[in-house]
């Protein structure tokens, strides 16, 4: 069966608090009560930016003064398939007047959801659940105990998504460390990956694990755990992170760093090219902090993951 190829693009409103608005599929529709995000399909002579601001206008009567790309998903339904272009919307102007769903709902990306959703926006929701700033432990450079104090000041801060690679440090070292972070990015309700030490993460039972480049290239299925993410440096390793269902990519040096000193930088806009139209989040990594959150996401990236920029 050949299905017609469609082009949609929708768009994640996103509040201040971090809200984002679902909208319920009309009686008379394909999968009538399903919820959405807002948006339509792409026509001739659009991309999907602009056929997403014609969209918003002509289904919310909103006009989008500030959009970012974001996610690239496709999905195989019975009638079509369907190539789904995200977009965050970061302002708008006018107040929703809604002229095509039966109910809009303003949604807490860590709270409950609106049932039923369309199929193809699974993903979409648990990427929304994944924090914008992710730091990176280096306990074997500057002591476990100050980054467990660095690590409580972040958190403190409001981080909420680390990642634990001390390589450097012996088993049982890392092992002591670990248990030490893991209780304190739960008792934040965050989320903490351990790099490279599979079985460090199902002992102790961390949120997921980070793969190098190397364990990527080695990788033959995705690892069973709930979060699983990878460090990525070319276009052919993010499609591999992609084609193995991976959570979230590291993408970087986006800036010269201490970490890797000599090494070429890629700069935003080659950033922007190799993160382009992918399936899930892309991090952008090196000589980045706080401070680059607002050009990362321009440039498409989900956050940012740091490790001197994260403390």
């Amino acid at each position: 069966m050949t299905r017609k190829q469609v082009d949609v693009a929708a768009g994640v409103l996103l509040r201040p608090d971090g809200s984002y608005l679902l909208g319920q599929r009309a009686a008379d529709t394909v999968y009538a009560g399903y919820w959405e995000f807002p948006g339509g399909k792409v026509e001739p002579g659009e991309n999907p930016a602009q056929a997403l601001i014609r969209e918003l206008d002509e289904e919310l009567g909103i006009r989008v003064t500030r959009l970012r790309p974001w996610l690239c998903r496709e999905h195989l339904y019975e009638h079509a398939h369907v190539r789904l272009h995200f977009h965050e919307v970061v302002a708008w102007e006018g107040e929703l007047d809604d002229k095509v769903h039966t109910a809009l709902a303003w949604v807490q990306p860590d709270g409950p959801t609106c049932e039923p959703m369309l199929p193809a926006n699974g993903p979409i929701l648990k990427a929304l659940r994944l924090p914008r700033m992710m730091g990176i432990t280096h306990a074997a450079s500057v002591g476990a105990d100050a980054q467990l104090a660095a690590l409580d000041a972040a958190l403190a801060r409001g981080l909420r998504l680390v990642q634990l690679r001390e390589a450097a440090l012996d088993p049982e070292q890392r092992a002591h460390f670990a248990r030490e972070a893991l209780a304190r990015v739960r008792a934040c309700n965050g989320l903490l990956v351990i790099n490279g030490d599979p079985g460090l993460a199902r002992q102790l039972g961390a949120d997921g694990v980070h793969l190098s480049a190397r364990e990527l290239a080695e990788t033959a299925k995705r690892p069973d755990f709930e979060w699983v993410g990878a460090s990525c440096h070319t276009r052919a390793e993010l499609e591999r992170c992609a084609g193995l269902g991976l959570d979230y990519a590291l993408l970087g040096s986006v800036q010269p760093t201490a970490t890797h000193p000599g090494q070429p930088a890629l700069g935003w806009p080659a950033f922007t090219v190799l993160a382009e139209g992918l399936p899930m989040p892309v991090f952008a990594l090196g000589g980045l902090g706080e401070s680059d959150m607002e050009r990362a996401r321009d440039a498409g990236a989900h956050g940012i993951a740091a490790i001197r920029g994260a403390w």
